[in-house]
């Protein structure tokens, strides 16, 4: 049962004193639940800052800002990346300052060292502290590390391989690939041939006690000298003359251009090439000094027989030399240098023969290919690689990364091995050999400068980058507080007066008891 009054309006009909369905109060509810749904929402913008709380509120705003927010964070996770690089770098660059510092002062020896004021006496002496020096070169390069990785032995240098060759290096600027080296001559030492002298040999006799030469340096005999100990003799003074005297089992003396010592191998004055030398000389005007040279089967000159290595450059690898690429030898050193920083160096194997060919083919003067004879072509491969360099992910996203080269700084590496202050040649040849080591660790240094400044405007770069992108987020989640308020304090007028409104709505039904009485 219901009560009804009815007023038409066109064709609209308003209903009141409604009993069981409260048209007024239903309406009023649902305006009212409109305005309370309404009003937390920007009671939950208010409270948490952001107005995208759930997708449905925002579907593609909640995406945009999900991958904004995985950039930000991968941002600062790079810019600490950047910042760690930079780290590595100063660690570097301050060992190489020090191993700076102690060439110089080798350089400095190796110049007192030539001048003829020094006896060979005072040149040893000099001689313990340049080997003091390379050896603290060689301690730092094993020894430098960063979060326990080491830096300067190598292990942060692209990675090339060759059979036949040593000390193999090459710069950031030479491509990956195989590159193909005709060796052309083998690399000789310089050699003088003795006579036998073996235990069934006489002593030194009163006439033979006098004193000659060996690269400068004097060998003495004294009457009575048995010829182990008159060998001893021979044998100290061409050390000290950067020559090796040896003995066969039958006796037979040799001299040989370059020593071994101090867990070296060849390393004092130049051993190979052109540059290397045996020189004897007796005192013309003693007889005695000729004498005493006669007692080892020496002659008075010098070895002849020296070569430095031939080499040629060929384009038939994966890796091509240009056509400026010029190699330079030094003994059985190669340099190979072209436009653009390219560089690679390295030693010929010993055992390589007069024409290049190796006994032991496994291992160098292979033959890699034919010439239009269809004659052989010995020679050398050496494969370089992509890996070995220090790569620092600096970006946000996939592959955004800087790489940066730490050669190694061993004493082999910049040849200091072979810096030797004993005699004047030697000490003339040190002073270029440590100029050059001068030049490759300031070109270290140089590029490891221009790396962290690089990594510096990397590292501001991705803070403006975050910066930028915190603030376009910031646009699109971030509640505008003032405009929110007023959303928030019209929807709270509304929803009070909808709740007033609803409870006069639920009063109207009241109404209808006065029509029964």
């Amino acid at each position: 049962m219901r009560t009804e009054s009815t007023l038409r309006y066109g064709q609209e009909r308003l209903f009141f004193m409604l009993i069981n369905n409260n048209i007024s109060a239903v309406i009023a509810n649902k305006h009212l639940l409109r305005n309370e749904t309404s009003l937390s929402a920007s009671a939950e913008k208010l409270s948490s800052g952001y107005k995208i709380n759930h997708a449905y509120q925002n579907p593609s705003g909640m995406a945009i800002s999900n991958r904004m927010r995985a950039q930000i964070k991968a941002l600062d996770r790079a810019t600490d990346n950047t910042s760690d690089g930079i780290s590595v770098i100063q660690t570097a660059d301050g060992a190489l300052n020090e191993v700076t510092s102690m060439l110089q002062r080798m350089r400095e020896l190796s110049v007192q060292a030539a001048n003829d004021t020094n006896t060979p006496e005072d040149r040893a002496q000099i001689q313990k502290e340049v080997a003091q020096l390379r050896d603290e070169v060689d301690r730092v390069s094993s020894s430098t590390e960063f979060n326990s990785m080491q830096l300067l032995n190598g292990d942060m240098q692209t990675k090339a391989y060759a059979d036949g060759v040593t000390r193999l290096s090459v710069s950031s600027a030479v491509d990956p690939g195989t590159y193909q080296i005709q060796i052309e001559k083998a690399a000789t030492k310089a050699t003088l041939a003795g006579g036998t002298l073996n235990n069934a040999s006489p002593a030194v006799t009163a006439t033979q006690a006098g004193s000659f030469t060996i690269n400068g340096q004097k060998v003495t005999l004294t009457a009575g000298m048995t010829s182990d100990e008159a060998f001893e003799e021979l044998k100290k003074a061409a050390q000290l003359g950067d020559a090796t005297a040896t003995r066969d089992t039958t006796g037979k003396i040799t001299l040989t251009s370059g020593i071994s010592t101090d867990d070296y191998d060849e390393v004092l004055g130049n051993a190979w090439g052109q540059d290397a030398k045996i020189t004897v000389a007796a005192n013309d005007k003693d007889p005695k000094s000729q004498a005493a040279m006669e007692y080892f089967g020496l002659e008075a000159g010098s070895s002849k027989d020296q070569k430095d290595a031939e080499v040629k450059l060929l384009n038939t690898g994966t890796g091509s030399f240009s056509s400026s690429a010029t190699a330079a030898i030094d003994g059985k050193k190669v340099t190979i240098t072209d436009n653009n920083g390219f560089e690679m160096s390295f030693l010929l194997d010993d055992a390589l023969d007069a024409d290049g060919k190796k006994t032991n083919a496994s291992t160098a003067g292979q033959q890699i290919g034919t010439d239009h004879n269809n004659a052989p072509i010995n020679g050398l491969e050496i494969k370089v690689t992509d890996i070995g360099k220090l790569s620092f992910h600096v970006g946000a996203n996939k592959d955004q990364t800087i790489e940066v080269e730490i050669p190694s700084i061993s004493a082999k590496e910049l040849y200091l091995d072979q810096v030797n202050v004993n005699t004047f040649d030697s000490a003339s040849r040190a002073i270029s050999l440590v100029d050059n080591a001068i030049t490759k660790i300031s070109s270290i240094r140089s590029d490891l400068g221009a790396a962290q400044n690089r990594l510096e405007h990397t590292y501001d770069s991705n803070n403006a980058t975050s910066e930028n992108v915190n603030d376009a987020i910031s646009r699109i989640l971030d509640t505008d507080m003032a405009t929110e308020m007023v959303e928030y304090t019209k929807d709270n007028v509304l929803q009070q007066a909808g709740t007033s409104v609803l409870s006069q709505a639920n009063e109207l039904p009241q109404m209808a008891l006065q029509l029964l009485q």
